[in-house]
C-alpha cells in the first residue's frame, strides 16, 4: 500500500502542486481584496474559473493522446451563440435546447476525431481548420452580440445556495459524471498508452482509432459545457475570436500548469483544473494590487513561461517517457 501511494503521489505530483499553487495565491487574493471572504467575491471568483475549468479539462483529453485540440475555445463560443438561441422559453424547451446545445458540441468534437483517425491529418492542422469553420457558423448566428437565455437556469447557475457557489457544484459534477468515468474506462486507459506510445498501444491491441475518437468528442462536449455556462453567466450570446482564441491559449497553459505532459500519456484532468484555477486567480490578484493594466498580460506571459519550461524540463531528463512513472 505504501508503494502504491508513493506511485500516486509521483503520478499525480502535477496536480497537486497545482492545487497547492491556487490555495496559496487565492489566500493572498482574497487577503488583500477589500470586500474579503464574502458570498459575492466567491461567487464571481467561481463563475470565471469555472468556464476556464471545463475548457481546460477539454483540452487534456486530446493532449494525454499526445495531440492537442486548437478549437476547443470555438467550439466553447460556438456553443454560447446556440445556447444563446435555444435556451429560452419554457423549462421543456430551455431544457431541449441544453440538450442540443451538448449535442452540438459534441458533433464538433466527432468531427475533429473523424478527420485526424480516418484523414491520417495532425491534430494541430485539423482544430486550426475546423476551429475557424465553428467560429465562421458562431458568427452567422450572431453576426452582433444578443439573444437570451432561460432566467431560472441562470439564476440557479450562478447564484450561491447555501453560500456555495453553484458553478462550483456544476464543475464537481462534470468531473465525477464525465471525467471520473472515462479515465477508469478502458478508453481513459488507451488514452495514455496511446500518449505514451502509440505504435506500442497499436502492437498491443488497442483500439487507436476509436480511442481518439471517444477523446475529441468528449473534448467537444466538454468545451460545449463551457460555453453554455458562459451563457448563463452573460444572459447572451457573442461571437467572439478573441475569446475563443484566448480560451484555447490558456487551456493549454492550464493543462501544463497542471502537470500534464504536452507530449501525451501522463497527467489527469483535475490537475488541469487546479491550473485554469491559477490563471483565473493571477489574473484576479494582479487586479487587487492595482497593477497597470497594461503591465498584466507580461506578468502572465511570464509565469506561463516559467510553468512551460518546468514541464518541459522533465521531458529532458528522460530517453523512455516510461520513466516518468518510476
Amino acid at each position: 500500500m505504501n508503494d502504491d501511494w508513493k506511485f500516486h503521489l509521483r503520478e499525480h505530483k502535477g496536480a497537486y502542486a497545482a492545487a497547492a499553487m491556487f490555495v496559496v495565491i487565492f489566500a493572498l487574493y482574497i487577503l488583500n481584496h477589500q470586500a474579503g471572504w464574502t458570498a459575492p467575491v466567491i461567487t464571481t471568483a467561481a463563475n470565471k474559473g469555472v468556464l476556464l475549468a471545463i475548457v481546460a479539462m477539454a483540452q487534456t483529453l486530446p493532449v494525454l493522446t499526445a495531440g492537442i485540440d486548437l478549437s476547443v475555445g470555438m467550439v466553447f463560443v460556438l456553443a454560447n451563440c446556440v445556447a444563446s438561441h435555444l435556451v429560452v422559453g419554457t423549462p421543456l424547451q430551455a431544457a431541449f435546447g441544453v440538450v442540443a446545445v451538448l449535442a452540438v458540441g459534441a458533433l464538433c468534437g466527432w468531427i475533429n476525431g473523424a478527420i485526424i483517425v480516418y484523414g491520417r491529418l495532425q491534430p494541430i492542422i485539423t482544430t486550426l481548420a475546423t476551429g475557424t469553420v465553428y467560429y465562421g457558423i458562431a458568427l452567422g448566428l450572431r453576426p452582433v452580440p444578443g439573444g437570451d437565455v432561460h432566467a431560472g437556469l441562470a439564476d440557479a447557475l450562478t447564484g450561491s445556495p447555501g453560500g456555495v457557489p453553484a458553478m462550483l457544484l456544476v464543475l464537481l459534477g462534470v468531473v465525477l459524471l464525465v471525467w471520473v468515468p472515462y479515465r477508469r474506462s478502458v478508453s481513459g486507459r488507451a488514452a495514455l498508452a496511446i500518449g505514451s506510445s502509440e505504435a506500442a498501444a497499436y502492437m498491443s491491441g488497442v483500439n487507436i482509432g476509436r480511442t481518439k475518437l471517444i477523446a475529441y468528442t468528449l473534448a467537444g462536449l466538454l468545451a460545449a459545457i463551457g460555453g453554455l455556462l458562459l451563457t448563463f453567466v452573460t444572459y447572451s450570446g457573442e461571437a467572439s475570436s478573441t475569446i475563443g482564441g484566448v480560451y484555447t491559449l490558456n487551456s493549454i497553459a492550464a493543462v501544463v500548469i497542471g502537470g500534464t505532459s504536452l507530449a501525451g500519456g501522463a497527467g489527469t484532468a483535475i490537475g488541469s483544473v487546479f491550473g485554469a484555477l491559477v490563471l483565473r486567480t493571477i489574473g484576479d490578484l494582479l487586479f487587487v494590487f492595482d497593477l497597470e493594466p497594461l503591465w498584466q498580460p507580461l506578468f502572465q506571459g511570464f509565469i506561463l513561461l516559467a510553468a512551460v519550461s518546468l514541464g518541459s524540463l522533465q521531458l529532458l531528463k528522460v530517453s523512455n517517457r516510461l520513466d516518468l512513472f518510476k
